[in-house]
This record gives C-alpha cells, structure tokens and sequence, in this order.
C-alpha cells in the first residue's frame, strides 16, 4: 500500500533543537502547566540536547518589546549556540538568520519547543514541514494560554504531519538502548522526575552489591 504507515525514529545523529521563544514576557502567558513544571519540562528538553549533543539553535521576538529577553536558564545551557534574536518576525522561519542557522546543522530532523504553542511552535513547525524536514514537537515543552488553543495548535501541526511527543519520548527514542548508557539517562530522567530517582536509586542499590 502506497500510503502505509511508515515509523519516523528519532535519531540523535540528524536531529537538531530549536527553541523558540522561551522570553520572560511570553512565558507568563503559559496557563495549560503549572510555572515550576513548564520550568522543568523545558529545562529537562535542554539537558536531552545536551546529553545528546545536539544542535540547538536558540531565538527570541521583538525582546526590546513586551515579550522580554531570553530566560537565563537557557542562555547559561547554550553559551556557544546560535543564538537570533528576530527584530519583528513572529514566525521565525521568516527570520533568514533563523533559517540559515537550521541549515548549517545539517540535520533534516528538527524537535521543536516554544512559547506560544500556537503561534511560536506552529508557524515554524508548519513552515518546516513545507519545506521538508520531520518535525517533532515537544508539547510539555511548549505552552500556550490554556488548553483550548493548545489542542488547536496541536491538531493543525499534527494534521500537517509533525509529530508531538513529551521530552520523556523524546529522550527515550533518542536513547533506543539502555545498554548505551544506563546511569546517564538515569540521572537525567532522575532530574526532572522524582520519582524516577526512586527507580534509579533502587536500581544502582542493587547493582551495587
């Protein structure tokens, strides 16, 4: 069958991040997480780039406006990636810089994040595809006012053909393998879910003897 499901896997060989206004102004807008758990979902997303060695690619709108500078966090996590800061454009893939940056990675796999999910996650996720990368986006990465516009967002990107995914399908298809690295992944998962540590403490408990 000519259009038979075909399963697109993450690879952390082709695969690049791109997080897109994650600014002091607009991340008061997220409504559909709690502050503290978005913190940690997004901040969990860029420990797997780094984990991963990923490209990362980072950019803010109009920071001289209302939607306020990057949030430190991920300036110190990235002090050596592309950083754009767009004058005006809200999709960035309308930024050249922007899009240049994408092409400099190589990478034909682009794991999207944002603030707002509709319009900063969605623009450039849509604008991707068109031009014909895979696109997964990270949904408890990205937020948006409540949960209304967030399945909005969702089902046009989804329906375009992006994948959403959590950072923890993310982290664990980029993986593949436990044997790869077991403490590493471990600790990271560990991070960011509490009660993961309780797994991994049990686990390396039982190694350990």
């Amino acid at each position: 069958m000519s259009d038979q499901f075909k399963y697109k896997r993450l690879s952390k060989d082709d695969a690049a991040v791109l997080l897109v206004d994650h600014q002091s102004g607009l991340i008061t807008l997220v409504q559909d997480f709690s502050p503290g758990e978005f913190k940690n979902n997004v901040l969990a997303l860029a420990d797997i780039a780094q984990f991963f060695k990923l490209p990362t690619i980072l950019t803010t709108s109009f920071e001289d406006g209302p939607n306020g500078p990057l949030v430190p966090e991920l300036k110190e996590a990235f002090p050596d990636a592309p950083f754009i800061p767009r004058p005006g454009q809200i999709n960035a893939w309308d930024n050249e810089d922007f899009r240049n940056a994408i092409k400099a990675t190589g990478r034909k796999q682009l794991i999207i994040a944002g603030v707002v999910t509709e319009v900063c996650v969605a623009f450039p996720a849509l604008s991707a595809i068109e031009e014909g990368y895979e696109v997964f986006v990270v949904t408890d990465a990205s937020g948006t006012f409540n949960e209304v516009t967030r399945h909005a967002a969702w089902n046009r990107m989804a329906e375009a053909g992006a994948q959403l995914m959590s950072w923890f399908g993310v982290a664990c298809e980029l993986h593949r393998d436990w044997r790869n690295d077991i403490e590493g992944l471990g600790s990271l998962l560990s991070n960011h879910i509490p009660n993961y540590r309780n797994l991994i403490s049990s686990y390396l408990a039982k190694t350990s003897k």
